[in-house]
């Protein structure tokens, strides 16, 4: 499994997680990571954030079948409002995308591509593959979605644990 890079600064780790619109993907691994953190006690130390490259659904919530999946496996994304990426999102000690098209529009605004990676980099089954996007299909594309989304999530709480260790937290 991949390290995580090291922070940019004093306070709390920050993780960016990004996918088209901020309405599937991205708000469905920001979710699920948020809670694994508070699961692992650290929310307190990681701070995470999702936004999408176009600006469509801006200020607008999650996709109705992305929250009835996550509210069918005891989360709550009710609280989401989808948000746009910018140049200013590259202030994150990590920026996680979810596929190679992500990757390469947040890399062309400036990304290091030690900070600006595929989330699925820390996917113990299938290291660096993408998450698809459910959108245009039926209700188990976000199921499938939510699988990958969860282990990778586990296994990105773990890598954090260890960096936060290596810091004396």
């Amino acid at each position: 499994m991949p390290a995580v890079p090291p922070p940019t600064g004093s306070g709390p780790y920050r993780i960016a997680l990004v996918c088209l619109g901020n309405i599937c993907r991205s708000p469905m691994a920001h979710v699920v990571l948020g809670s694994a953190l508070e699961a692992a006690g650290l929310a307190d130390e990681v701070e995470v954030s999702s936004s999408g490259t176009g600006g469509w659904h801006v200020g607008g919530p999650m996709d109705e079948r992305a929250a009835a999946v996550l509210l069918g496996a005891g989360y709550d994304g009710s609280a989401h409002r989808a948000r746009q990426f910018d140049a200013g999102w590259l202030d994150h000690d990590l920026v996680l995308v979810m596929d190679e098209v992500n990757l390469r529009d947040v890399r062309a605004l400036g990304g290091e591509p030690e900070r600006v990676r595929l989330f699925r980099d820390f996917d113990p089954v299938d290291p660096g593959g993408e998450v698809p996007d459910p959108y245009y299909g039926g209700q188990d594309g976000f199921g499938e979605v939510l699988a990958m989304v969860e282990r990778t999530s586990a296994a990105l709480v773990a890598a954090l644990r260890d960096a936060l260790t290596g810091r004396g937290r």
